[in-house]
């Protein structure tokens, strides 16, 4: 078995990783402040570093923590009563202004992506939190049974199971592999393997074996309990993340968890459609309403489907933008997106519908939600995404060059790609919401 150690073949496939060990503690004081190694002026360099060998190829940051408006630990801190209740709608104007410091990053992440309900108290946190590390440890150890290097610090990157169905490693005598789920879970397990080791290969974290192995468990551990979707590539695109920022093995999988509850259908696909086929369908109507001459431009190309756009969409944006400035789309996104009835949603969907479908108060419930949110649940419009406005806002910061130069679909490629690093995550957002209120606008008036 192929197993990884740090040295020969797999250290030159991962030419460029991450930290060896986390930069920064995640960890709470009453289950849920976060602590930094450093101070609240620590470069991002420090948080995220870059392989040295990797630097001139890696795209410039333009995330900088800005105080005043950057969530800091303080400001962070101060938005918590005595007992524990969080003022969600202060936190998702300052994540609006000017992002999450790194510091506190995973753990604001946990209330964004509904692990937590911001009306609950320290207490209540703590022993959710314990009841999910423990749910986490029985998941993890019946994936254990079956291959036991999970949780090892080790990892594969070759099958288990050869070609004729048959266990290659005598780790596996006696699993049920007559077993569909099993057989398939298996089988995943290399190539899940195999693009760890392709995973953000420019930060030193990923140097690690055992950060690499953390992503590998993560992933696999998921994989069995999703066995509905499985594993895409992609996924450790979005959970990479979440094993940086979050310490504890378990916060990180459960934070992957609910962040997959809201991209889980953007990695199903069959034989006559691709998981984000429906977004690509709204982002076909939205430049349609919003632009119609692009719109034509790209059709008579044979672009008018939008399948160039699939990779942002399905992952996020991750490719576009350098890792810090993903983290800081990921968090405005999902700022302006944000649900104060997503816990509930996630933890009881059945006491939550009713509620769900009542007219929303405004006022002071209403700033609870984040920018996106509130505009959607004004008009009646919540099918969209704020990733597909992010796209259309990127296709107008193009307009002009797609109409003049682009003669084909590879041109339209090509002049996408030239944008990585060279969008402001912000600003993308802004566009974003100038193009979703146009088109309400125009789908109104209509």
């Amino acid at each position: 078995m192929n197993f990884h150690d740090r040295t020969g073949t797999v250290k030159q496939l991962a030419r460029c990783d991450e930290p060896k060990t986390s930069h920064f503690d995640t960890c709470f004081c009453l289950g849920m402040f976060a602590k930094s190694k450093g101070n609240g002026t620590t470069e991002l360099d420090a948080f995220y570093p870059i392989r040295p060998e990797c630097i001139a190829d890696t795209p410039k940051t333009r995330f900088k923590p800005r105080a005043g408006k950057t969530l800091s630990e303080r400001r962070w801190h101060a938005s918590f009563t005595q007992d524990g209740h969080l003022d969600i709608a202060k936190v998702l104007r300052r994540i609006q202004w000017g992002g999450i410091h790194p510091s506190i990053k995973g753990v604001v992440w946990e209330f964004l992506l509904g692990c937590y309900d911001p009306n609950s108290t320290f207490e209540e946190r703590n022993q959710l939190k314990q009841q999910r590390r423990q749910q986490f440890n029985t998941l993890k150890d019946e994936c254990q049974r079956m291959v036991p290097l999970i949780g090892t610090g080790k990892f594969i990157t070759t099958p288990l199971i050869g070609g004729d169905g048959q266990p290659i490693d005598n780790s596996l005598i006696g699993v049920p592999l007559s077993d569909k789920k099993v057989l398939e879970w298996v089988q995943t397990l290399h190539q899940i393997g195999l693009d760890v080791v392709r995973t953000d290969r420019t930060l030193v974290f990923y140097e690690s074996e055992t950060n690499q192995a953390k992503l590998w468990d993560v992933l696999s551990i998921y994989t069995w309990l999703d066995d509905d979707i499985g594993y895409v590539q992609g996924m450790n695109d979005i959970c990479s993340p979440m094993v940086i920022l979050l310490e504890d093995e378990a916060d990180s999988f459960w934070c992957f968890e609910r962040a997959m509850r809201r991209l889980r259908e953007n990695f199903r696909t069959s034989a006559s459609s691709i998981g984000v086929q429906s977004q690509l369908v709204t982002l076909s109507q939205i430049m349609k309403t919003v632009d119609p001459k692009l719109h034509q431009h790209l059709d008579d190309l044979d672009a008018g489907e939008y399948l160039f756009a699939f990779r942002m969409l399905m992952v996020l944006f991750r490719r576009e933008f350098s890792f810090a400035d993903a983290l800081y789309l990921w968090e405005l996104m999902w700022a302006m997106e944000y649900n104060p009835n997503i816990f509930s949603l996630y933890e009881k969907p059945e006491t939550t519908q009713t509620h769900e479908n009542a007219p929303v108060a405004s006022g002071k419930l209403l700033k609870q939600y984040g920018k996106f949110q509130r505009k959607n649940l004004k008009t009646g419009n919540t099918e969209q995404a704020l990733a597909v406005f992010l796209v259309a806002s990127v296709l107008e910061v193009k307009n002009r060059k797609i109409l003049n130069e682009a003669k084909g679909v590879d041109d339209v490629v090509k002049i996408l790609g030239d944008i990585t690093a060279n969008l402001d995550a912000k600003k993308a957002c802004s566009e974003a919401l100038k193009i979703q209120k146009k088109y309400l606008s125009k789908t109104k008036k209509a």
